[in-house]
């Protein structure tokens, strides 16, 4: 491969693309170079900070048990901190965490603002002085699309759900380390860059971030490529104009959310979730039916101050009905504008039909699924939740099939970066205890590959930079120790990233 000027200037064997002079020979050993690995939904505004000393991790991926969660919780207070924030709590996998009233976390926190995420980034608990130090009472009105929990009267119970209402209670503890942000940005990056990710997309981007990014890349600290999406509200307007940025800082799209996340009990379905002993824990009834943040006109409101100016839309869905919502509104959007190459997307998909996707297919939607879900929570989908109905989670192999350029993620700190492995998991469907959730359909290594690499450049509408290791595009590429079209699914899983390179550039 030789390398100018960042780009590919030409690629095949040494008799074809003899050395030049004064151009560096690097040899790559016994490694496979494929294209720069792309994670296509990420928060890595908020990873960087939820990853860092600022907050207490309590991931499961983490910490395995209830009795760890709090130990860690209990010992992050004893510091005589001036707040804590824990990100991570998830009774589905740490067994027997029971939710705590505002009461409860009170008398374990005591004036020290206490304010505990939930792994999916969908809900929180807090204190009552975390609740004074974000500004928030009893008459509080709830945002759009979200909501603060009350009890019977009317006071908070100190449950928060949805973004809205999560961003409101956790900010004061994001915005003490928004003077840091600059180093932790430049170390979260720089670690997905050691992971083999070249680019990354941001699902939760905000305005004042532009002028954190605008440093580093002035600094030559901006160590991958960042495709942005802004969050939408009722109301809003797009903060940049469609054509923006460059080809490593660019907004692309707009974040937009049709329900919540199964783990809290709030995705919109047509059947209700388990009675379970899990279910109830996270306090959902028997015949609990989870329901949307915003109906289909609402969604159609929001996307349209948005979609009319051309702008690609992001809309997470996890359930059928919600997937149901979110391409009604898409259809309405396309027509109303008289939309071709849209590029509309639905993000994580976990019960998305095959007839959804062909639906989906023939309306020039794309779609992005969340397979990891099935490593980590594959038997709790089956046994906890859906029943059957959740053996075909994320399904991949239906979305190919349907006809779409489907995209893989890991939805910044929920499971590790890992796109090797999202492309086993989509192959077998297997979790990590060895369950086979046959309700979906495998997909194919070649279609697995390109979820993370020509798939995600075009779904991040970058497809004109990179995604492939062609003349003309940069030269961004990732160094595996294995043939990844050629080993079994879990030897691709366990692969090792040797080297990333970033517009030639090797790390």
């Amino acid at each position: 491969m030789l390398v100018e000027n960042g780009r590919i200037a030409a690629l095949g064997s040494r008799d074809e693309v003899p050395a030049q002079r004064g151009v560096d020979d690097v040899d790559l050993g016994e490694g496979w170079a494929v294209p720069g690995l792309i994670e296509p939904h990420g928060h890595p505004s908020e990873a960087a900070v939820q990853l860092s000393d600022a907050v207490v991790d309590i991931r499961p991926v983490v910490i395995g048990t209830a009795d760890g969660v709090w130990q860690r919780i209990r010992a992050a207070l004893a510091a005589g901190p001036e707040r804590v924030l824990a990100n991570g709590w998830d009774p589905l996998l740490q067994r027997g965490l029971a939710a705590p009233t505002i009461r409860d976390l009170d008398a374990l926190a005591g004036d020290t603002p206490l304010v505990i995420v939930h792994n999916s980034g969908h809900s929180l608990y807090f204190n009552t002085a975390a609740a004074r130090e974000a500004g928030i009472d009893r008459d509080t009105p709830d945002p759009a699309g979200a909501s603060f929990g009350r009890d019977a009267s009317g006071e908070l119970d100190g449950v928060a759900l949805e973004a809205a209402a999560v961003f409101r209670v956790a900010g004061p503890a994001m915005q003490a380390a928004e003077a840091r942000l600059p180093e932790l940005m430049a170390s979260y990056l720089g670690g997905l860059r050691r992971s083999g990710i070249t680019t990354v997309g941001d699902l939760s981007w905000s305005r004042p971030l532009d002028a954190v990014i605008r440093g580093l890349q002035e600094s030559g600290s901006l160590s991958v490529r960042l495709r942005t999406y802004e969050m939408s509200k009722p109301g809003g307007r797009p903060g940049v104009e469609l054509r923006n940025g460059d080809a490593r800082l660019r907004q692309v799209g707009v974040k937009v959310w049709s329900d919540g996340s199964p783990w809290v009990g709030n995705i919109a379905t047509s059947f209700p979730y388990l009675d379970t002993p899990a279910t109830r824990a996270l306090g959902l009834g028997p015949h609990h039916v989870g329901r949307a943040n915003y109906t289909t006109d609402q969604l159609i409101e929001i996307g349209g101050q948005y979609a009319g100016d051309g702008w690609q839309l992001a809309c997470h869905s996890h359930g059928d009905v919600a997937i149901d919502s979110t391409l009604d509104a898409y259809e309405e959007l396309i027509g109303r504008f008289g939309l071709g190459d849209h590029r509309f997307r639905v993000e994580h998909c976990g019960l998305m039909t095959p007839e959804q996707f062909r639906r989906a297919s023939r309306l020039g939607v794309t779609v992005s699924l969340f397979v990891d879900h099935i490593t980590y929570w594959g038997d709790v989908l089956v046994d906890d939740l859906f029943g059957p109905r959740g053996a075909a989670w994320a399904d991949a192999g239906a979305a190919f099939a349907a006809g779409h350029r489907a995209t893989f993620h890991n939805d910044g700190t929920v499971t590790p970066c890992e796109p090797l492995r999202n492309m086993a998991v989509a192959e077998t469907r297997t979790s990590r205890t060895g369950r086979h959730l046959d309700g979906g359909t495998p997909a194919a290594r070649a279609d697995t590959l390109r979820a993370h690499t020509a798939n995600a450049a075009w779904q991040l509408r970058s497809e004109h930079e990179i995604g492939a290791l062609s003349p003309g595009l940069y030269a961004d590429f990732t160094v595996l120790d294995v043939d990844p079209r050629a080993v079994g699914p879990e030897a691709l899983a366990s692969g090792r990233v040797l080297a990333t390179a970033v517009d030639g550039v090797l790390e």
